[in-house]
């Protein structure tokens, strides 16, 4: 007879705990334990397709908007330094800390109310706000006024991510949930692209008008105008998003009733904590390639400028066809090798990939950006961008497959807010700083891009080593978890 591996006694010992007293059931979170989960219903059956497929291309939708809105600033570097008066360094602090800051804090809580509350009424609230927020970028006068806008266009992003995931989750079946979570990320290799292909053209189309008046608004610059035409269109699709039916929740931990529990705060903390080689040790490591890829996405249009000679609309447009074609083609073919090592019988399949395209990852993220000429420069971006782009799928779902459904939009969180504090935040600011501080020099943006690139990497690889392990423990548990629904 077959021992169960410690992290399954774990979360049978919850599960089987879960309808006693707070006190009783905090006490015996993560110990070990013989007691199954009682379940007096099976899950509800899944959506049907077609409803599901379109609620998924429904949140790419919303997904590409977000990353439009929170990258379009990346392309006015120039006439937002001119006309704040502002350095590399402030700009980074508009591009990193000050969308971070809440997107990354403010996830937490956000994904609390995910994991309780109707899921596509917080999303739809949260595009409303971040549209509407990006367009009054366009209002701003002073570093400090842009600053606090982009605090809230942070603020509505981060009711994006965690519902999605977790309504995702109940939309679709298990063993289709990671290709699901592959197309949903598309958002971000489509979203960094169009960012910069719409916004190069935007861009483009009204640098000739040195001010524009706007009725209630009065007059604006270019760069201030370019930012009312990308946020006003998120406020149409807030209202198709609000429409989406809310699923039934599946895969939770039930209490005696067959009803889904809510676990307080406690709890989940104490539950993840049992668990930290993985909870702690994964958003780690995709913090340190968030590092990677917000700074590239911050920065590479402006090294395109200033070591090719580039038009802010030529560095934009080549960015951009790259991040558009080959991100796509990364994400897809990034979850069907994925799932070919789950087939062969990996059971850390998704971590085990994250890592091999991390170690190609490094490579061309340290050798793209010291390229003699553009034309190689851009022979080198498409391995990065394809590599970068694969293991996002993973990342996504990696999670959501081995945590119980209570915990999924805060796990998803916890993610975030690992990969933004730490990515967005030293991505950003970091490149800027080397840049400014260190090698003192506009030029030498080349190397603090070289430079990010190698450490993070490295880091990134090295961490993922750790949680090769634990994964494959939490996929045994989510599995028991499935058999103990069936049996029911």
């Amino acid at each position: 007879m077959s021992t169960a591996p410690a992290g399954a006694d774990d979360c049978r010992t919850l599960a089987g705990t879960i309808a006693e007293s707070n006190v009783e059931r905090l006490a015996r979170i993560g110990v070990g334990g013989v007691e199954r989960m009682q379940r007096s219903k099976p899950d509800p059956p899944h959506q049907d397709g077609w409803y599901a497929n379109f609620v998924l291309g429904t949140l790419l939708v919303a997904y590409i908007f977000s990353y439009i809105d929170r990258n379009i600033l990346a392309l006015l570097v120039g006439p937002i330094r001119l006309d704040l008066n502002i350095s590399d360094f402030e700009v980074s602090l508009l591009q990193g800390p000050a969308f971070a800051i809440f997107y990354s804090t403010m996830a937490l809580p956000v994904a609390h109310l995910a994991d309780t509350r109707r899921r596509t009424s917080i999303i739809a609230w949260g595009i409303a706000f971040w549209s509407a927020t990006t367009a009054c970028c366009g209002v701003a006068r002073s570093f400090g006024s842009l600053f606090l806008l982009r605090l809230g266009v942070g603020l509505g992003e981060a009711a994006l991510s965690p519902p999605a995931a977790s309504l995702l989750s109940d939309y679709f079946q298990p063993r289709q949930l990671p290709r699901a979570m592959a197309i949903f990320s598309l958002g971000i290799s489509l979203g960094t692209g169009m960012s910069f292909l719409i916004g190069g053209l935007v861009v483009e189309m009204v640098a000739g008008m040195s001010q524009v008046s706007l009725p209630l608004v009065g007059d604006v610059r270019s760069w201030q105008l370019t930012f009312f035409i990308i946020g006003l269109p998120g406020l149409l699709l807030s209202v198709l998003v609000y429409s989406i039916r809310e699923p039934r929740r599946r895969g939770g931990l039930l209490d005696a009733d067959g009803e889904l529990e809510i676990i307080a705060p406690n709890e989940t903390l104490r539950f993840l904590m049992h668990r930290w080689r993985l909870y702690v040790s994964f958003p780690v490591a995709t913090a340190f390639l968030g590092i990677f890829g917000y700074g590239m996405a911050a920065w590479y249009p402006t090294f395109l400028i200033r070591t090719y000679g580039l038009s802010t609309g030529e560095a934009g447009t080549l960015f951009g066809v790259v991040y558009v074609i080959f991100g796509p083609l990364g994400t897809l073919f990034g979850v069907r090798l994925a799932e070919r090592l789950q087939a062969s019988g990996y059971r850390d399949a998704h971590v085990r990939f994250i890592l091999l395209a991390s170690c190609g990852l490094w490579v061309f993220g340290v050798v793209g950006p010291l390229m003699p000429s553009v034309e190689l420069a851009c022979v080198m971006l498409v391995p990065a961008v394809f590599l970068k782009s694969s293991y996002l799928g993973s990342s996504a779902s990696a999670m959501q497959l081995v945590t119980p459904n209570q915990l999924r939009a805060q796990v998803t969180a916890l993610q975030i807010f690992f990969a933004n504090i730490i990515g967005m935040t030293v991505g950003a600011s970091g490149i800027a700083f080397l840049t400014d501080f260190v090698f003192a020099d506009d030029q030498a943006i080349r190397y603090s891009l070289s430079w990010i690139a190698g450490l993070t990497c490295l880091f990134a690889v090295l961490t993922l080593m750790t949680c090769l392990k634990p994964y494959a423990r939490a996929v045994d548990e989510a599995e028991e978890r499935a058999a103990s629904t069936e049996l029911s």
